[in-house]
């Protein structure tokens, strides 16, 4: 059942705070669960993609995996994404941001993602579910505060992170730290009360804000992209709000508020 309160208590969910962090699938399905207002942060790279489509007036459809990537296509008519390797072979879009730069108005993507999108898709009920990461901070964090400021709705802010290929003993998630960096850079926006775990997070970022692009450029993260050839989507996605946009969730659609 959804509790609808942003006071209500348990010891897990920081619901003394308006601001909370929650980490994963499993903190996206909590959050939605308390009935929170939801901000996606997947850096590298499914928000920063989804913000650059979305920025140039497309529409992107949050998937999970391949079979939930061809229902929604065939019911809403949308053009899959590929890997990024299998671009130009087999499609035009992928989770790298480049591929969204000339994105003609109007075009829908349904981009697959095991952080970003499967979070999005397993918080998809959130009275309000936003996606933002650096490059779109600022306008993220101030329409996240205006909201607070009109509603008695909470936010919680879950950092996706990444998963292993093959499980650990401690399980598939793998923290992220452009992920929790960027979460604290839209929080820094945002003047309601914090929860310990967001108030670190948002010093993080505070302390850090002037090495953005190294820390990103030579995180696991940045250095698995660059191995594999697309360190231009790591120095696009450290870029600092350098788009207004903010996204939101509309049904099974991301799109501009």
């Amino acid at each position: 059942m959804r509790i609808s309160s942003r006071r209500q208590s348990d010891s897990f969910s920081q619901t003394n705070y308006i601001c909370r962090l929650e980490w994963g699938r499993d903190g996206a399905r909590a959050a939605e669960a308390r009935g929170d207002m939801i901000v996606v942060v997947d850096t590298l790279s499914f928000s920063t993609a989804a913000v650059t489509a979305v920025h140039q007036g497309g529409i992107i459809y949050p998937s999970v995996d391949h079979e939930d990537q061809d229902a929604i296509a065939e019911r809403s008519g949308a053009e899959k994404s590929v890997r990024r390797d299998d671009v130009p072979k087999t499609g035009r879009f992928s989770l790298s941001s480049e591929t969204f730069f000339n994105l003609k108005a109007g075009t829908s993507v349904v981009l697959m993602s095991p952080n970003g999108g499967a979070c999005c898709r397993y918080a998809s009920k959130a009275p309000k579910l936003m996606v933002g990461s650096f490059v779109n901070a600022e306008a993220t964090g101030k329409a996240v505060a205006e909201i607070l400021g009109q509603t008695d709705l909470a936010v919680t802010f879950v950092a996706c992170g990444e998963r292993w290929q093959t499980p650990m003993e401690d399980g598939a998630l793998r923290f992220a730290v452009e992920d929790y960096l960027a979460a604290g850079a839209i929080l820094s926006y945002i003047m309601h009360d914090k929860s310990p775990e967001a108030r670190v997070c948002e010093a993080a970022f505070t302390s850090l804000e002037n090495q953005l692009d190294e820390i990103i450029w030579e995180c696991t993260s940045g250095l698995e992209l660059r191995n594999t050839g697309y360190g231009h989507d790591v120095s696009h996605a450290a870029q600092l709000s350098v788009y207004d946009t903010v996204v939101v969730m509309d049904g099974e659609r991301l799109v501009g508020m």
